[in-house]
Order: structure tokens, then sequence, then C-alpha cells
């Protein structure tokens, strides 16, 4: 088991990395779970496949699980389902020091971190990711949000975990379009500012994908300790530092909010495209060569990821997807920066980009003939 430590002032964390954590949950969460009664937030595919994992660990040490078992899907994470959940917990009397579990993806973790930070102005919670996606990005650093009519994540709050559990056994079961949307986040971290990873990604992602489990392992921890490092620099975002971990975000929540929130396009699959056009948008600001930008995209289609803005056929146009963009919540005093790169492991926060221009560069990308 591979453990990585959160150095969050005053509230480090660990995130446990290994196949089986499941089955021995209770003793990896020794002295967490103070009480008989557990809440547990899931959704019903999660519950499915591993929900009688969890419940017998937990009953097995004695402890009485409670379950809010919630649809799968981008939609849970939403007002009426923040309300519901949280007036469930309070039926169950959580107070501030108990620990509610996260099982899930990047929705409940989103949506459990959320309540927690909220329920008697802040209780305990833990991460227990079952995606890729969820382990190597949304479980670590205590981002927590629901989404809007208006965008993504626009409602939200810091909140860290006591502990995030990420069983690599988990990923056995998850089908392969999660697993490759879980991927674009393990590939970002190369981007960003680490060349060397990203040949690593070259030469052993579609393995990592086809099920290597040592490869897994380090694809997962090797990810988590960069966030780590990230998160510690810069917790609540100030400093720009982890603003660098948004590559590709910008350009995917507008694609996502173009799409409906739907399974029509993953986050994951958004990121992914958001890393190519970022990529492919220095490239034509003449900041990183052409070739490899796309080297950046042929990588991002040969593991069965979207690498082509014209191939999601959408019904817009470039100033659409740009007016999805006023929505985000980095813009700063009508000004939204951008993540560009002046080469692979070179990302950038810009906050001189045109919004004309980038609905001009997506007219050309939306009118491109796929490879």
């Amino acid at each position: 088991m591979a453990v990585i430590p959160v150095d969050i002032a005053g509230r480090p964390y660990e995130v446990r990395v290994g196949a089986g954590l499941l089955a021995e949950l209770v003793a990896q969460c020794r002295g967490r779970l103070r009480k008989r009664a557990v809440p547990v937030i899931t959704d019903a595919n999660v519950y499915a496949a591993w929900g009688p994992v969890v419940e017998a660990s937990l009953r097995d040490s004695g402890h009485e699980p409670h379950w809010r078992v919630l649809p799968p899907g981008e939609q849970t994470k939403s007002w009426s389902e923040l309300a519901a959940t949280v007036n469930w917990l309070l039926d169950l009397e959580v107070e501030r020091g108990d620990h509610i579990i996260a099982l899930g993806g990047g929705v409940i973790g989103d949506l459990t971190g959320f309540c927690a930070a909220v329920v008697k102005r802040g209780c305990k919670f833990i991460q227990v990711p079952t995606t890729l996606l969820a382990q190597v990005d949304s479980s670590v650093g205590g981002k927590t949000a629901i989404n809007t009519p208006a965008g993504k994540n626009l409602v939200g709050a810091f909140h860290q975990p006591s502990l995030v559990l990420a069983d690599l056994s988990v990923l056995e079961t998850l089908p392969m379009r999660e697993l490759r949307a879980g991927y674009a986040e393990v590939v970002k971290y190369g981007l960003i500012d680490d060349a060397d990873f990203f040949g690593w990604c070259d030469a052993n992602g579609a393995a990592m994908l086809a099920g290597d489990s040592a490869l897994r392992e380090y694809a997962v921890a090797h990810s988590v300790s960069a966030k780590a490092r990230i998160v510690a620099e810069d917790e609540f975002e100030t400093t720009g530092r982890r603003a660098l971990l948004n590559l590709g975000h910008t350009f995917g929540h507008a694609l996502e909010a173009e799409t409906g929130f739907s399974d029509r396009l993953l986050h994951g699959e958004a990121v992914a495209l958001g890393m190519v056009l970022a990529a492919r948008y220095s490239a034509r600001r003449e900041l990183m060569p052409r070739a490899s930008a796309e080297h950046v995209a042929q990588h991002i289609g040969d593991v069965g990821l979207p690498a082509s803005l014209a191939a999601l056929g959408l019904d817009c146009d470039g100033a659409g997807l740009v007016r999805h963009m006023l929505h985000d919540k980095k813009m700063d005093a009508g000004t939204l920066p951008f993540l560009l790169m002046n080469g692979i492991g070179k990302t950038y926060l810009d906050k001189s980009v045109s919004l004309d221009d980038v609905a001009a560069f997506l007219d050309e990308e939306l009118a491109r003939t796929p490879a």
C-alpha cells in the first residue's frame, strides 16, 4: 500500500492507495468511526457492486451502516439532492465529530463533502473513491460543490476529508469508458509540470488502462502525490499555483454545459478534449510548437478519449461555447484566466486572453475535419 501525506496546515491527512482497502474499511478508519451508526452515501451502481463488501466490513466490526443510495450521474450534484441529504444526516443526528463515508466517484465525493461542510457548520468525512478520476483528482484537496443551471461547481466549499482510501480493486469493475475518463486526470499531471510523467503515460497509458495492476498503482500514487504537493502549496487557490490543476477545465466545463451535464460527455472526457483545445490554442498563439500540441491530441485520441471538437457534433458556434465560460467560477473582474502551455509540462496561467479570439479558435475547431 502506498501512503501519500497531504500536508494541509493544521489538518494533514493521508491518501492510502492499494488493493483490498474496502474489505479492511474499519481497520483503515481506526479511531474515526466513534459510533455504532455509520452514514454511508453512495450511488446505485457503486452500491450494487461494492455495497455488500462495505456492509460486511462495518457489521463484522459491530457497526450499523445507514445507507443513502443516490442516482448515478452528474444530475445528482443538485440543490434538491443536497437539501435532501443534509436533512437525512440531521435526522441521523450526525454530530460535528462524526465521520460520513463518501463511497463513490466524483459526484458522490463532491456532494458528500459539501454536506459535511455545512452540517452543524462542519462535520468530518472520509473519501472512498471508486473511480479512477476520483482516486487521482476529486477525492484529494477538499474542493466540494454542486452544479446549478448557471454552470458546474458554482456553489460549494473547501472542506478537507479526514482520510482518503483509494482501493485499486474497484477499478476492476469500472467500465472502460469510466477508466478512460479518469485517465484524462492522470495525463493532466504530466502536461502541467512533469514532461517525464507525460512520457511515462505515452509508454504505459494503454497497458495501465488494459489492467496492469502495478502500472495502475504507480499512476494513482504518482498523480495523488502531484496533487498533494500543489494543494499543500495553495490550498484555497489564492496564489495561482493550484489553478494549474484546472488545465483543460475551462474548455471542458463549457462542453459539459453545452451537452447538458449528461452522459453524452463525461467530465473526464470533457477535460481530455479541453486539454487538446488548450494545447492547440497555445500553438495557434505560437506559445508552444504545433507538433507538441498535436502530440497531446494524438496521445489523447490513441487511448480512446475525445480529441476532436468537430466529432462531437455540437449544434452551436464558438461564441455559444464562450457564453458558457462567462459563468466560470474563475472569472475575476470580468476577465477569465486561461491555462495555456509553453510546451508539454509547461502550463501557465494567462490573464490576457481575448474571449473573441477564443470564440474564433473554437469556430475553427468546430469546422476542422476529424483525423
